[in-house]
């Protein structure tokens, strides 16, 4: 039997029980589809299981180098990777009964299987109307709603003729279910997830080369980020080979190993590791969900929306990484906050791209907000920036972590923040000051003029600031 809903959302991952959430509690009936696990990628193949990994390896990194440093004198340190898989699935495991227990909360029916979008039919008019191949095998479930809402997320990308086999060629999925840990491995992609892979793997003392095709990796963050990054994970073993063209042709396959050729400055230079793990983007998933049978627009692989998140079909929305852009966890989240507002029929303030925080997992970790410098002089402010180190922060040389800096971007007319970027411990935790100073369209002398206490690593954001101006005091 057909059953009617106000909301029907396709994907249950981060984005889609936020906004399932969102819909209860604005007292709309609501249904989530969900083929695998509610979660999604975030929880089960990406954010979570991968800091839990990275949380290990830092411990496990401190513990072998640095506990001496401290005073402790721990003998022989051993990796039980077992044990550090067990960990990462119970944090997994326990994240994911939280979420099955707030759709019990808001009465949020879960429709375990597969949604297509059928069109015009004897259910509608218009279409929308879902069809649901259940997990179980039972006869489909027709779900007939008022709207629907598409975040069906996104899948690791590769290179044309760069075949992932799961084994010995990974994305970043296959690689977070290792069973045992390489001895070497080529990361195609000095990005994000590249990035805290390499870090991750050096870390459990796995040999790292990363093939990064631009001429710096990570290059969507600020050029000193960049620099700061390859300097210190070079520093701790990290090889790099940057504005390297891999050949995904020249890929050879032997008895415990696995190399490439790369392109670099003309020239062939062969790759040679235990395992290769890509790290290219991600795609979005698309298919297999009738969107052929609407009158939804695909762009360059996304699917088009405007500001309020509806597709060419008004009733029909979208949101996270079947869309494009910020292809992150938290912005997914927002969105079909806003989706739902609008569904609502209330007047949600768009988003403005240029506030959300980034982050980077790395060890150490980087974390921004707003634009580069680059993107500044591009844009045509008159800059002034401020920079301080972590080397003078006191509570950074107790915990031994004092590589780093906070790097604060304004414009010079107007003294309004236009970025700031980090790079040092714990920053992910503390890029949120400089976001809400964003928001609240702060300048760095209210920064300046919060009192941040001590000792504490925030401490670096009020000198920071200070050096805007060329007032920092402890430099």
């Amino acid at each position: 039997m057909a059953q009617n809903y106000d909301v029907v959302i396709l994907g249950g991952g981060t984005g889609g029980y936020v906004a399932a959430i969102r819909s209860a509690q604005l007292g709309l009936k609501t249904a989530i589809v969900e083929k695998g696990k509610l979660g999604g990628t975030c929880l089960h193949q990406g954010c979570i299981p991968s800091k839990a990994l990275l949380r290990s390896a830092e411990v496990y990194a401190t513990t072998k180098n640095h506990a001496a440093d401290f005073g402790v004198n721990t003998g022989e340190v051993s990796l039980d990777f077992s044990r550090v898989q067990q960990r990462k699935q119970g944090i997994v495991d326990q994240l994911h009964a939280g979420v099955q227990g707030l759709m019990k909360k808001g009465k949020i029916d879960v429709y375990e299987g597969i949604g297509r979008i059928l069109g015009p039919s004897i259910f509608s008019p218009n279409p929308g109307t879902i069809s649901v191949e259940m997990n179980n095998g039972e006869e489909n479930e027709m779900l007939i709603p008022n709207n629907v809402i598409i975040a069906t997320g996104s899948r690791p990308r590769t290179l044309p003729g760069l075949d992932i086999d799961g084994e010995v060629v990974m994305s970043s999925e296959e690689a977070l279910a290792m069973t045992e840990l390489p001895k070497s491995i080529l990361i195609v992609g000095g990005g994000v997830i590249g990035i805290e892979w390499a870090s991750m793997l050096n870390d459990f003392g796995v040999d790292v080369t990363v093939l990064e095709y631009a001429d710096r990796i990570i290059p969507s963050e600020d050029k000193d980020i960049s620099k700061e990054m390859q300097k210190l994970l070079k520093k701790k073993g990290v090889k790099f080979a940057i504005s390297a063209k891999v050949l995904p042709e020249t890929v050879e396959k032997g008895e415990g190993q696995v190399s490439i050729q790369a392109e670099i400055n003309g020239s062939n230079e062969t790759f040679t590791a235990e395992k290769m793990l890509v790290s290219v983007g991600r795609q979005a998933n698309v298919e297999n969900i009738g969107i052929e049978n609407t009158d939804i627009l695909i762009e360059k692989g996304f699917i088009h929306v405007k500001n309020t998140f509806q597709t060419k079909e008004s009733h029909i929305y979208a949101i996270g990484d079947v869309i494009g852009g910020m292809q992150l966890a938290h912005v997914a989240s927002h969105e079909g906050i806003t989706a739902v507002e609008h569904i609502k029929g209330n007047a949600p303030h768009a988003i403005n791209y240029d506030l959300v925080s980034r982050a980077v997992y790395s060890n150490p970790e980087a974390a921004s907000v707003g634009i580069t410098e680059d993107q500044a002089k591009e844009q045509g402010y008159e800059l002034k920036t401020g920079k301080f180190s972590f080397k003078a922060i006191g509570k950074a040389l107790v915990y031994g972590e004092s590589d780093g800096f906070v790097k604060i971007i304004a414009d010079k007319e107007t003294n309004d923040i236009l970025g700031v970027h980090m790079i040092g411990p714990h920053v992910t935790d503390m890029i949120s000051e400089a976001g809400l100073a964003m928001v609240l369209d702060a300048t760095p002398w209210e920064i300046a003029d919060t009192i941040h206490p001590h000792p504490t690593l925030s401490e670096v954001m009020g000198e920071a600031a200070l050096a805007v101006d060329g007032k920092a005091i402890h430099s």
